[in-house]
């Protein structure tokens, strides 16, 4: 994985279709681990503070002024078609210099905070352990666009 990718969970995939997120209407959540145990993609019913097998909130980063426990809430959230694709967007998220913040901030991990589970749908490598304390961190998710999944038919 490279710094910036987006991965889904191959459960979070399935729960689309099984009707348990609707990306339209659902708060999704953006909480930012440690690189102690990475997300996968096969991670077998992945949360973030839920009930579920893989729960990657264990590895959570301290919370501080600019990060609070359990994450942020994503804005902008839009589930519309782009040229006929349908696309998932949101907000870039920006967690503000913090003197006493977290300094291992490795990954992010997308989940939906409406659903009782707190399953996780997505995690974004941030390439190497980021930090608050010396600047800001920014997840601009795509540039220009904020796409965080786009579905292209073949």
């Amino acid at each position: 994985m490279a710094l910036g990718d987006i991965k889904w969970f191959a459960q979070g995939l399935l729960d689309l279709g099984l009707k348990r997120h609707d990306l339209s209407t659902d708060s999704l959540k953006l909480g930012l681990i440690k690189g102690t145990t990475p997300p996968a993609i096969a991670d077998a019913l992945p949360t973030f503070g839920g009930t579920g097998t893989v729960n990657h909130a264990t590895n959570e980063v301290k919370a501080g002024t600019s990060y609070t426990a359990g994450g942020v809430a994503l804005t902008g959230v839009k589930w519309v078609l782009v040229t006929s694709v349908p696309t998932l967007q949101a907000a870039k998220v920006t967690f503000a210099n913090d003197a006493t913040g977290f300094t291992d901030a490795r990954y992010g991990v997308i989940y939906n905070a409406t659903d009782a589970s707190k399953r996780a749908i997505a995690y974004i490598d941030l390439g190497a352990d980021r930090s608050v304390v010396a600047g800001s961190l920014t997840l601009d998710w795509s540039g220009v666009t904020d796409n965080i999944l786009t579905i292209t038919q073949s």
